[in-house]
C-alpha cells in the first residue's frame, strides 16, 4: 500500500493527464470517433495493465496504427473497423498462448524503424493539414497536394493555435525541472486557455453528450474473406510488433522485473478484443506514455491500471472540459509525435551497419504506398540482401614463380560452387597450389567441391599446400569442417615454440584476410568510437571479452587488469578512474560490465598471500581485501547449472565482482547516470572450463544463468 500511495498513484495521475490529449489526437488523426480513442485508453490501461507481462508499460491508442486505422475506416466504416479490432485481439491471444509471439521481434530492425518513420512522416503531413485549418486526407500524396490550398485559405486561428502548441512542446523540456509536468499536457492546457480567453475562432473537440449511449458497437465488415483476413492480420501484427518493441524499450528504462513477452501479447490481445467489442480503437503498448510512467516513479502495474480508471471517471464526469480543446492543438501534439518517430540515432546506427537502404525503402513505401506494401517491400529488400550476402564469395587464382595461390573469401555455399569449380578447374594439372580459405560460412556442398578437386589434382600429379594444420584435419574428417572457421581452436591453444614467429604469422594472416572488414573499420575511423558498454575484466589470457559478449569492433570499451579491480574513487588508481569517467561522461556508455572468472590467479594469490612483501603486485592486490573478508563471511555459492559448490577461490572471484560494482558507485558520474536511468551496472562471472557466463547477484543464490529474465545488472546488484 505504501508503494501504491507514494509512487504508483502520483505516476498514474501524470500518465492520465498526458494520455487524454494523445488519445483524442490519435482518434482524430485516424478518422475514428473521438470517444473511441478514450475507450481504447481506458481498456488499454485497465485490461492490458492487469493482464499484460510488462508491469510498467502503459497501453492505449498508438500513433503507429493511425495509418492502418484510417485506411480501414475509409474502406469499411467505423463499426466494421471495431469488429476487425476485436478479431485481431483474439488472434493476438492465440499468438501469445502458442508462445510464438516473440517471433515478431525477429523482424529486421531496419524494417521496423523504417515502418515507424514512414508512419511518422504520414502523421506529420496529415496533421499539418489540420494545423493549417483544413481536414486530414487519407494518403500522404493527397495531403501534400492539399497543402498549397490550405496555405492560401488563411485560417489564422488554427495556425496560431497549432504553431503555439508546437513551440511549447519543443521548448518546455528545455526548461529546468520542467519535465515534472509532461509537455503535451502543458501545451494543450495553455493553448486551450488562451483560445478561450481571446475567443479564437477554431474547430474544437466534439464529444457526445451521453458517451455510453454513443458507443458504436461492432458489425461484420462487408467484403471478400481474404481482404478481411488481411485487415485482421495487419492490425494484429502491427499492434503486436509495436507492443513488444515498446515492452523491450521500457525494460531498458528501469531496474525492476523484466517483461514476459508472451504474457504481454495475451494482455494486449484481451485489451483489443474488449476495446473492439465496445467500439474502441486498437490498443498497443505506447512508448511515450510508458516512458512517462517510468519517469514519474511508477513501481508496479497499479499505475497503468489507475490511469485507465481516471480517464473513465473524467470522461463520464467532466467531458464538457474536453470540448474546450481546439483540434489544432491536438494536431500540433500529433505533428511533433509523428516527427519524433523519425529518429536520427536509428538512421546513424543503420548507416553504420549498411542497412540504411532497407530503412529508406520501407519508410518511403509505408508513406507512399501503405503500411502493408511498405513493410513487404522492406522485407523483400532485406531478404534479397541476405541471399546476396549468403551467395557472395570471391575466388581468385594467381600464379607466381610456378606456384598457384587460390584465395577464397566471403560466404561459400552451394550457390557459389559453380564459380568455385570453374576457377579451380582452370588451374593447370601437375602444378603446386596453395589454398587459402577465409570464409564466414562453409556448407557441405562447397566442402565436397573443394575435396573432390583436391583429390583429382593430386591424382594428376599436382600438389595442394594448405595454410593451416586445422585445414588438413578438416579435409580428412568431415565433422571437423567447423575448425576451418576458428583456426585458433586447433592451433593456438598450444603455444608455438617460437612465440614471436607465431605472432608474426598471425599478423600476416590477418593482413591477408582483412579485406572484408576494411570498409567497416573505415567507417569506424571516420565516425569515431561510440561503444555501448564499458567492459572491465581480468588480464587473464583465457578471457576473450568480444567472444563472451558477441560484440564486434567499436561496440566495447575494454579495461583489463589483474583481478578485474575498480579501486574506490580517491584510491589513487588514476588509470582505472580515468577510464570510468571517460566512458561515462565522454562516451556515454549505456552499461558497465564487471566480469570475473573461474580459476583466477589473483584470487588464489590473495588467499595464499603469495606476492612478495613490498612488491607492486602485493600493493595492487590489497584492493582485494574487502572482497576476501566478505567472501569468507558469506555462505557457499552453488553453480546454477551444474549444482556444484564453488571452490574458495571461485567464491572469492564471484564476491569480488559484487564489491567492484559497489566501488563503481563511489564515482559521482556513475551514481548520477544510474539514478537518471542512463547507465546499467552488470555483474558477470565466466566459468572458463564450462565456457558459460553467469549473472552475479548480491543475494542468494548469488549466481543465476545469464539467459534468465529475472535479473539484469541493476536488479541483480541490489541488496
Amino acid at each position: 500500500m505504501r508503494v501504491l500511495l507514494r509512487h504508483d498513484l502520483p505516476a498514474s495521475l501524470v500518465v492520465f493527464l498526458i494520455a487524454v490529449p494523445l488519445s483524442l489526437g490519435i482518434a482524430a488523426a485516424s478518422g475514428a470517433p473521438l470517444i473511441a480513442g478514450l475507450v481504447a485508453a481506458v481498456v488499454g490501461g485497465i485490461v492490458a495493465g492487469a493482464l499484460g507481462g510488462s508491469p510498467l508499460q502503459v497501453s492505449g491508442p498508438a500513433a503507429g496504427l493511425t495509418v492502418v486505422v484510417a485506411g480501414l475506416v475509409s474502406q469499411y466504416g467505423w463499426a466494421a473497423t471495431a469488429a476487425i479490432t476485436c478479431a485481431a485481439g483474439f488472434l493476438q491471444i492465440l499468438l501469445g498462448v502458442t508462445r510464438i509471439g516473440r517471433l515478431a521481434l525477429s523482424l529486421s530492425p531496419a524494417v521496423v524503424h523504417g515502418m515507424l518513420a514512414g508512419i511518422g512522416v504520414t502523421i506529420a503531413v496529415q496533421q499539418l493539414q489540420v494545423v493549417l485549418g483544413g481536414r486530414a486526407q487519407s494518403s500522404l500524396l493527397a495531403n501534400l497536394a492539399g497543402l498549397p490550398e490550405q496555405l492560401l485559405a488563411h485560417h489564422a486561428g488554427s495556425v496560431l493555435v497549432g504553431v503555439l502548441t508546437v513551440i511549447i512542446l519543443l521548448s518546455w523540456p528545455r526548461l529546468p525541472k520542467a519535465n515534472i509536468i509532461p509537455a503535451p499536457l502543458v501545451a494543450v492546457v495553455a493553448v486551450t486557455a488562451l483560445a478561450a480567453l481571446f475567443m479564437v475562432d477554431v474547430t474544437r473537440v466534439d464529444l457526445p453528450n451521453s458517451p455510453l449511449q454513443e458507443l458504436v458497437l461492432p458489425v461484420m465488415p462487408r467484403g471478400g474473406a481474404l481482404e478481411i483476413a488481411t485487415a485482421v492480420l495487419t492490425v494484429a501484427l502491427v499492434a503486436s510488433v509495436e507492443s513488444l518493441l515498446s515492452a523491450v524499450a521500457v525494460d531498458k528504462l528501469h531496474r525492476g522485473k523484466r517483461s514476459n513477452l508472451d504474457r504481454e501479447l495475451i494482455g494486449q490481445g484481451a485489451a483489443n478484443a474488449i476495446s473492439g467489442a465496445l467500439g474502441g480503437m486498437p490498443v498497443t503498448g505506447v512508448i511515450v506514455r510508458s516512458s512517462t510512467n517510468v519517469a514519474a516513479g511508477a513501481r508496479t502495474r497499479a499505475s497503468a491500471i489507475l490511469h485507465g480508471v481516471w480517464i473513465a471517471l473524467f470522461v463520464l464526469a467532466a467531458g464538457a472540459m474536453l470540448e474546450l480543446i481546439p483540434m489544432a492543438a491536438l494536431a500540433g501534439v500529433l505533428l511533433v509525435t509523428g516527427l519524433r518517430l523519425v529518429q536520427l540515432a536509428h538512421i546513424r546506427t543503420l548507416r553504420r551497419h549498411d542497412e540504411l537502404l532497407v530503412y529508406v525503402v520501407t519508410a518511403a513505401g509505408v508513406a507512399v504506398l501503405g503500411l502493408a506494401e511498405g513493410v513487404l517491400a522492406g522485407l523483400a529488400l532485406a531478404l534479397g540482401r541476405v541471399l546476396y550476402r549468403l551467395a557472395r564469395a570471391t575466388v581468385t587464382a594467381t600464379e607466381q614463380g610456378g606456384i598457384w595461390t587460390v584465395r577464397i573469401r566471403g560466404t561459400l555455399v552451394f550457390l557459389g560452387v559453380a564459380s568455385l569449380v570453374r576457377t579451380l578447374r582452370a588451374i593447370p594439372s601437375g602444378t603446386v597450389v596453395r589454398l587459402d580459405l577465409r570464409v564466414d560460412h562453409l556448407d557441405h556442398a562447397a566442402y565436397e567441391a573443394i575435396e573432390d578437386w583436391r583429390r583429382g589434382h593430386l591424382a594428376r600429379g599436382g600438389s595442394v599446400e594448405l595454410n593451416r594444420a586445422a585445414f588438413r584435419a578438416a579435409l580428412r574428417d568431415d565433422s571437423a569442417r567447423a575448425r576451418w572457421l576458428h583456426p585458433w581452436q586447433q592451433d593456438q591453444l598450444v603455444p608455438e615454440p617460437d612465440q614471436r614467429v607465431s605472432m608474426l604469422d598471425g599478423i600476416r594472416e590477418f593482413e591477408a584476410s582483412a579485406e572484408p572488414i576494411r570498409p567497416m573499420m573505415a567507417k569506424l575511423a571516420a565516425d569515431g568510437q561510440r561503444p555501448t558498454q564499458l567492459f572491465i575484466t581480468c588480464a587473464d589470457s583465457r578471457i576473450v571479452p568480444n567472444l563472451i559478449t558477441t560484440s564486434g569492433p567499436g561496440d566495447q570499451f575494454c579495461v583489463r587488469n589483474v583481478g578485474n579491480l575498480v579501486p574506490p574513487y580517491g584510491s589513487n588508481s588514476n588509470s582505472v578512474a580515468a577510464t570510468v569517467e571517460y566512458a561515462v561522461e565522454v562516451l556515454g556508455v549505456a552499461s558497465i560490465v564487471v566480469c570475473g572468472h573461474s580459476h583466477c590467479g589473483a584470487a588464489n594469490a590473495a588467499l595464499d598471500n603469495a606476492p612478495s612483501e613490498g612488491s607492486a603486485l602485493q600493493s595492487w592486490l590489497r584492493h582485494l581485501e574487502p572482497s576476501v573478508r566478505r567472501s569468507l563471511a558469506r555462505p557457499d555459492i552453488v553453480d546454477p547449472v551444474s549444482g556444484a559448490k564453488l571452490s574458495t577461490a571461485d567464491k572469492l572471484s564471484v564476491t569480488n565482482v559484487a564489491v567492484q560494482l559497489e566501488n563503481l558507485r563511489s564515482f559521482a558520474c556513475v551514481r548520477k547516470a544510474e539514478e537518471e536511468g542512463r547507465l546499467e551496472l552488470v555483474g558477470l562471472w565466466f566459468d572458463i572450463g564450462a565456457a558459460a557466463a553467469r549473472l552475479v547477484l548480491e543475494r542468494e543464490p548469488y549466481l543465476v544463468r545469464a539467459d534468465e529474465e529475472l535479473a539484469t545488472a541493476g536488479t541483480a546488484t541490489d541488496r
